[in-house]
């Protein structure tokens, strides 16, 4: 692993995704915590009738509800129609899950913001906030804690790992897929190898202190196109397919390194990634 050392690699993009779903906001700076990115998935659209969390798996139009932070809450905007949500850090409790494998209690953030979401969606759903007391734990060689994000606290890619993916889709005929498709919180430049990220176990960027969880399997969400919320594949899973199977996860495909917060601090565009240790081999 010597080589890598002489690599300066450094933080290229920053992306927050305030509500599980919708579409990311791009970051200079990003104050971390130990559940990621401050203001990363706070908030969560669930089914009205039953608490369940809803994502572009089932409703790939997500994609295309933009938000962008104002004082004390968000703007929601999906075409010609937007809202202001004032944030509910504590009132009325939801019961809600994810994945049928977490269920808790969620804040509600109120009639309007449910009556908007619904209508921009198309179905019934509630607008739910991470509750204060909420203390859910990650998994992994480095497990961490997590919000409402799926089960990892920070997703990290480098731009040598798309390029490669590209390169192989372009090489079968297909067209190219950005880098939203994959929704990173970090994005960073600067290593030669492809899927070097894999092989981090412990890094610093910023004030931050990073830990390596485990490979990002990918679902259904990365052929989804970020700017029309249609589905658009069969790339880049078709591609991924051929070269990036898992057998230790039942023979998903991966893409990306799944991390957790070991110190809290400030990560920018531009800081540079010290990787303290590397995986063994």
């Amino acid at each position: 692993m010597s080589r890598y050392f002489t690599e300066v690699t450094t933080v290229s993009a920053l992306f927050c995704y305030p509500v599980k779903g919708f579409a990311a906001v791009a970051l200079d700076r990003a104050e971390v915590s130990v559940t990621g990115v401050v203001g990363d998935r706070a908030l969560m659209v669930v089914s009205a009738e039953d608490g369940v969390f809803l994502s572009q798996r089932v409703l790939p139009a997500m994609a295309t509800v933009r938000p962008e932070f104002v004082d004390g809450g968000l703007r929601l905007t999906r075409g010609g129609s937007s809202t202001e949500v004032r944030v509910v850090l504590d009132g009325p409790r939801r019961q809600v899950s994810l994945f049928k494998h977490w269920f808790g209690e969620a804040v509600d953030q109120g009639e309007d913001a449910a009556r908007w979401c619904s209508e921009a969606l198309g179905r019934q759903v509630r607008l739910v906030g991470v509750a204060p007391e909420h203390d859910r734990d990650g998994w992994g060689e480095h497990p961490g804690k997590i919000g409402f994000s799926d089960a990892h606290a920070l997703s990290m890619i480098s731009e040598s790992s798309l390029d490669a993916l590209n390169e192989r889709i372009a090489g079968s005929g297909g067209r190219p897929v950005p880098m939203d498709r994959f929704r990173p919180n970090v994005v960073v430049s600067g290593w030669a190898e492809p899927h070097t990220e894999d092989t981090v176990r412990e890094l610093g960027i910023g004030t931050a202190d990073l830990g390596f969880s485990t490979k990002a399997i990918r679902c259904a969400v990365p052929t989804v196109d970020q700017r029309t919320g249609e589905r658009d594949g069969p790339e880049p899973t078709r591609t991924l397919a051929s070269y990036r199977r898992e057998p230790d996860f039942g023979g998903g495909v991966s893409f990306g390194a799944k991390l957790a917060v070991l110190t809290p601090g400030t990560i920018a565009v531009g800081d540079r990634v010290r990787v303290r240790r590397w995986a063994a081999g």
